[in-house]
């Protein structure tokens, strides 16, 4: 069994939990575990297509592993949803717009 460490945006789909426990033997397996369990959780990851979202980094032990997906886990290994963060001050919207929904700025502002 491993946990999932859950970024404050994200939490409030995983009934306001920093960490999930979850089964899988690998990372990818761990991680449909959390969507199984919170499906909510689904749409803020991955892509219609099944893909993780660009925005989305994953960590495991504080390693990024975001494209090795595949990794075997150990027994006791953490991991880590960190959502990438862009942007600044500006003329930015203070919505998202459908045509950005792959953003990290739309993560957040679904997470509000």
């Amino acid at each position: 069994m491993s946990k999932i460490h859950i970024p404050t945006p994200l939490r409030q789909y995983v009934g306001k939990q920093a960490s999930v426990e979850v089964h899988g033997a690998t990372v990818g397996e761990a991680m449909n575990s959390l969507v199984a369990q919170h499906p909510e959780l689904r749409k803020h990851l991955y892509t219609e297509e099944g893909k993780l979202r660009a925005f989305v980094n994953v960590y495991v032990n504080d390693e990024d592993i975001r494209y090795l997906l595949k990794e075997a886990l150990q027994v006791g290994d953490s991991i880590s949803i960190v959502p990438s963060i862009a942007g600044g001050a500006g003329s930015a919207p203070s919505s998202c717009h459908p045509e950005q929904s792959e953003g990290p700025r739309c993560l957040l502002e679904a997470a509000r």
